[in-house]
């Protein structure tokens, strides 16, 4: 494993804002919710990259890192999904096809993984979609 630029670490910050943002834009985030961002982090997102941490931690925990701080601390997922937003504006280069489509995959399963998605998570997936597709 190659260690991670302050670019790359933000990125997969920035990831866990996102899905933070998703998961609680109906204001409560489930513990199937955690479950699954955990499982696709470690089953899907670990395999993309070969980064690591300044702890020699695969740097795609940084996912779950941040969606359990953000969680904790009870942020607000529209000023989540604003961050993300402009961070992506941003930083596009490191959007490739391969990491948007994973993302909205993650987004879509966190989603789903409390009794379907619900009018407040399909708007925030929505509104996803149209970021990368519109930028």
């Amino acid at each position: 494993m190659e260690k991670i630029s302050a670019t790359e670490l933000v990125f997969y910050q920035k990831l866990g804002e996102l899905f933070y943002a998703i998961a609680a834009s109906d204001k409560v985030v489930r513990e199937a919710e955690y479950k699954t961002l955990t499982q696709i982090v470690e089953e899907r997102w670990k395999q993309i990259d070969d980064y690591e941490d300044q702890f020699g931690s695969d740097a795609a925990y940084q996912i779950s890192i941040v969606f359990e701080w953000f969680d904790y601390e009870q942020m607000d997922a529209d000023d989540c999904f604003t961050s993300f937003s402009d961070y992506y504006m941003e930083h596009k280069s490191l959007f490739s096809e391969l990491r948007k489509n994973l993302i909205l995959n993650t987004a879509h399963s966190i989603a789903e993984a409390f009794a379907g998605t619900n009018k407040s998570e399909l708007i925030m997936i929505a509104k996803l979609e149209l970021l990368f597709n519109k930028h």
